[in-house]
Order: C-alpha cells, then structure tokens, then sequence
C-alpha cells in the first residue's frame, strides 16, 4: 500500500463512520491540521499520529515482511 493508498483509506473509514476531520482531531488527539494533509496526501504524518488515527477509526496497522526472490528457496 502507497501513501495515496493510506491517505484514501483514512478518509473513506471516516467518512463511513460520518465523522468530519475535525471531529476525527479531536478524537486521535492529532493536529487537524495533521488530519487535512494526511487526506489530501500533501504531508507525511509520523507514525505515533497515524496509530492514533488509525485507533481512532477502529482499524489497525500492521507491517508485513515483503517476499524477496531470494525468500522463495
């Protein structure tokens, strides 16, 4: 997944939830300046920020160890 692939995920979750990017400030406790850019893919947001819009939102982040061709042995 991309940034714009993360970006459009944030803001389709929060808009499902029918929350604004204020409403999702305040409750990630996240800048909503932060929110804006991170939706708009115009800034890059560190990653205690998006842990605590992904909680937030009900979803979760997760880092998977990416297949190399020397993995498949």
């Amino acid at each position: 997944m991309d940034f714009q692939q993360l970006a459009s995920a944030i803001k389709k979750r929060r808009e499902f939830l029918g929350l604004t990017q204020l409403d999702l400030s305040e409750l990630s406790e996240v800048a909503l300046r932060t929110v804006n850019g991170l939706e708009s893919g115009k800034a890059s947001v560190n990653l205690n920020n998006l842990s605590s819009i992904a909680e937030a939102l009900g979803m979760e982040l997760h880092l998977n160890v990416k297949k190399m061709s020397h993995d498949l042995v």
